[in-house]
């Protein structure tokens, strides 16, 4: 049987590096990366880089370690839906712009809802494709709380396709991930598809 050769570290490139990586693509791009208005632009962008991308410096794992027992018998469906979501594609580096619903039912354990909206951030802001993110965030949740159930839908317009190629401006994907109860109860599926469609209070 072949062993697994481990992965090889990743070297991080400098600031300084990643600076002359986006002054090549300014020239490629075919403008003068020296010139007046473009000047500050590799700093801009490898700022907004370490914005856009700072889901790999924090760990899911660590945001849903804490959890609560003390939930007084409450076993009906945990709902936050309308989430944003800002994310990128990793076959393009195109912005990915929508919504994420995730909701799961407890069992004997919660945790804050706060962290259920930092864990869909985490996973948000990587390179990665619709359907990964939305299964990586129903991993995380079953893995930290082990519920009755727990369901994820994203519903996003990516900009791959909207701004370039096919150009279906009015297009979006929707993927799902259910599991548990909500996979094999029909009448639950149903109350969680429900209320994601109907709108907020207030509005």
């Amino acid at each position: 049987m072949k062993t697994q050769k481990p992965k090889a570290k990743l070297t991080k490139p400098s600031k300084t590096e990643a600076m002359e990586a986006v002054k090549t693509l300014l020239a490629y791009a075919g403008d003068n990366p020296n010139r007046e208005g473009l000047l500050e632009t590799p700093k801009r962008v490898v700022e907004a880089f370490g914005e856009w991308f700072e889901g790999y410096g924090e760990d899911p794992v660590k945001v849903l370690s804490k959890t609560f027992e003390e939930v007084e018998g409450y076993d009906e469906m945990v709902l936050l839906k309308n989430m944003r979501i800002e994310s990128h594609c990793e076959h393009h580096m195109a912005p990915i712009l929508g919504y994420a619903h995730v909701a799961y039912i407890p069992n004997k354990r919660v945790v804050g809802i706060s962290k259920i909206a930092r864990l869909v951030d985490i996973y948000s802001k990587r390179l990665q494709t619709q359907e990964t993110m939305t299964a990586q965030i129903a991993d995380a949740i079953e893995s930290a709380l082990k519920p009755k159930g727990v369901a994820v839908v994203i519903d996003a317009y990516h900009q791959c396709m909207t701004t370039r190629g096919v150009h279906k401006t009015e297009t979006t994907t929707v993927t799902s991930q259910v599991r548990g109860l909500f996979r094999s109860d029909d009448r639950t599926r149903s109350e969680f598809m429900a209320l994601i469609a109907s709108p907020n209070i207030g509005k």
